[in-house]
């Protein structure tokens, strides 16, 4: 799967990680339904931090269709609340 952080790249990550990366998503799914701005950004930290540690970076070179865009670290709990699905971010 391909993955875009917003104003920073795209990176491939191996189907096997997705359930971690889900596990981060329903943190911040969680995060974001409770309002609460210190595990918003705590999770939303996370999330990223391991999307950029898990998958590979994609040379910006490369022009490929994101199957996934994940908001920028400095997105606010508002902005994404308005990005949000019921299946949060991540799809599955």
């Amino acid at each position: 799967m391909i993955m875009r952080i917003l104003g920073e790249g795209q990176y491939e990550i191996a189907d096997a990680h997705l359930g971690r990366l889900n596990e981060l998503d329903a943190a911040l799914q969680s995060a974001v339904d409770a309002d609460d701005e210190t595990a918003f950004a705590t999770a939303l930290s996370a999330l990223l931090d391991a999307v950029r540690s898990l998958g590979t970076p994609l040379p910006d070179a490369t022009i490929t269709p994101s199957e996934l865009v994940l908001p920028d670290a400095d997105t606010s709990l508002t902005q994404l609340r308005v990005l949000l699905s019921d299946e949060g971010l991540i799809p599955g």
